[in-house]
């Protein structure tokens, strides 16, 4: 079987053995680009702004997901949020036992649409709860890349 022809039954399907070559470069779209750069070189979240629907979405996007107006405002709205829901991770992906249990969250900044998936700090899970509010620390200028990791995690306030 090539692999031009179409597959009509599961037991025609093989496995692939060695590597497939792939190249490629992930890029952010013009509005993740803006995002990541106002992360990086001023530790500022921003968010675009629906006026039609009234909404502020983080991260930012080009077009509102309800109305499909295109977004060109674009604002500052802080770095206050959140807990909308969350998770304990005590282990590696291989399967291993961490040290520390690791916190992930979905945080809704204040006022906004959307959210960001973000590691907690400063807290210990027998403390996180759903709604609690937190504020993210970002790292050094001097260590920041253009990534969602310039943020260092999100800490409750």
């Amino acid at each position: 079987m090539s692999p031009l022809d179409k597959i009509t039954l599961v037991n025609q399907v093989q496995p692939w053995y060695g590597e497939i070559p792939v190249y490629g470069q992930y890029t952010f779209g013009v509005a993740g680009e803006r995002f990541f750069r106002e992360i990086k070189d001023n530790a500022r979240i921003m968010g675009t702004v629906c006026n039609s629907c009234n909404l502020t979405y983080v991260p930012a996007r080009l077009f509102c997901e309800r109305c499909y107006n295109k977004l060109e405002s674009w604002v500052d709205v802080g770095t206050k949020g959140r807990v909308h829901t969350y998770t304990v991770a005590c282990l590696n992906l291989d399967g291993s036992r961490i040290s520390e249990p690791i916190i992930l969250a979905m945080v809704q900044i204040d006022g906004t649409c959307g959210g960001l998936v973000h590691q907690l700090g400063e807290v210990t899970p027998d403390k996180v709860k759903i709604g609690i509010p937190v504020e993210a620390v970002f790292k050094a200028k001097a260590q920041r890349t253009g990534s969602i990791l310039d943020i260092k995690y999100f800490r409750p306030c």
